[in-house]
C-alpha cells in the first residue's frame, strides 16, 4: 500500500489552457500516489466552453477551486489571478502538462522542510531542461543557484534562477517580486520575472536530480502551446556559428536589461 502524504501548509496551483486531459492526468497521478494538499487551485486562461465543462466535471471529482477568465490573457495574468487565490503559506506551482513521478514525495518532504526552516530561500525548483551553470552545494539533494553579472560568467542560462517549471515558493512571492508581466508572450513574461527575481536579490535552490520529481508530457491530442526556436538546436557549422554569436549578443543584452530593470 502506498503511504499517504498530506501537505497542510501547501497549495497546489495549476495553470491551465485547453488541455483538460493533461490536467486530469496530473491530478489523477497525485491521487494514485495518495498525495494531497490543503487546497488545489486551477487557474484557467480562457479555455473553450467545451473545455470549461470538462473542467467542471473534474472539479466534482477532485474538489479544486476553479478560477476562470472571459478571454485568453496570457500566462502572466493566469498565474497572477491563481496566486491571489492561494491561502496557504506555500505554493507548489505546476503547469498542467507536467506529471509527478514516483520520487515526488521522497524529495518534496525535505524541500518543504528547507523552506520552513530557512527563511532566506524564496524558491525551490524541481524541474529543468538544463543544469544551472553556476551552483553551490546547499545540501545532499539541493544546489543553490548563483548569479554573477560579470561577463566572465558567460553562460546566459545564469539569468534563470527563476523558472516557470514546477517549483515551490512562498505565498508572498508576488508581493516580494511583483506581479507577472501581462499581455506578452510566455517567454517574455518568464524572463521578466527572472530579472525581477535577480534585481530583488531572490535566492533559489534547484534539485540536483532535476528530473526526479516531474516529467513533462505533451500528447499529439494536446500538444504544447509554447513555440520553441528549434533552429538553435540544429547541428551544422553555420547554425553552430550563428548560435555562438547569438548567445554572446544575448548575454550582453540580458545584462543591460538587468542593469536597467526598474522595481
Amino acid at each position: 500500500m502506498i503511504q499517504s502524504c498530506h501537505y497542510e501548509q501547501v497549495a497546489l496551483l495549476i495553470t491551465h489552457y485547453n488541455r483538460s486531459k493533461s490536467l486530469h492526468r496530473l491530478l489523477d497521478t497525485f491521487k494514485t500516489m495518495n498525495t494531497s494538499f490543503k487546497e488545489i487551485i486551477v487557474s484557467d486562461d480562457g479555455s473553450t466552453e467545451k473545455c470549461i465543462n470538462e473542467l467542471k466535471e473534474l472539479q466534482n471529482i477532485y474538489g479544486f477551486k476553479l478560477i476562470t477568465a472571459p478571454k485568453n490573457s496570457g500566462l502572466g495574468n493566469n498565474i497572477n489571478k491563481g496566486q491571489r487565490a492561494v491561502t496557504s503559506p506555500f505554493t507548489l506551482y505546476v503547469q498542467e502538462d507536467f506529471v509527478p513521478l514516483e520520487g515526488f514525495n521522497t524529495n518534496f518532504q525535505p524541500c518543504l522542510k528547507v523552506m520552513e526552516e530557512d527563511k532566506s530561500i524564496d524558491i525551490i525548483r524541481f524541474y529543468a531542461y538544463f543544469k544551472h551553470p553556476y551552483t553551490k552545494k546547499y545540501n545532499r539533494i539541493l544546489n543553490e543557484m548563483k548569479f554573477d553579472i560579470s561577463l566572465f560568467k558567460p553562460n546566459h542560462l545564469k539569468f534563470y534562477v527563476y523558472s516557470d517549471h514546477p517549483h515551490l515558493r512562498r505565498n508572498n512571492f508576488i508581493e516580494k517580486f511583483g506581479n507577472y508581466k501581462e499581455g506578452f508572450d510566455v517567454n517574455i513574461t518568464e524572463f521578466d520575472m527572472c530579472l525581477s527575481f535577480l534585481k530583488r536579490k531572490g535566492k533559489g535552490l534547484l534539485m540536483n536530480d532535476f528530473k526526479a520529481m516531474f516529467d513533462q508530457f505533451n500528447s499529439a491530442e494536446e500538444p504544447s502551446t509554447v513555440n520553441r526556436q528549434v533552429w538553435k538546436e540544429r547541428k551544422s557549422f553555420l547554425i553552430f556559428a550563428l548560435r555562438a554569436v547569438y548567445l554572446k549578443f544575448r548575454l550582453v543584452k540580458n545584462s543591460i536589461q538587468l542593469m536597467r530593470y526598474k522595481i
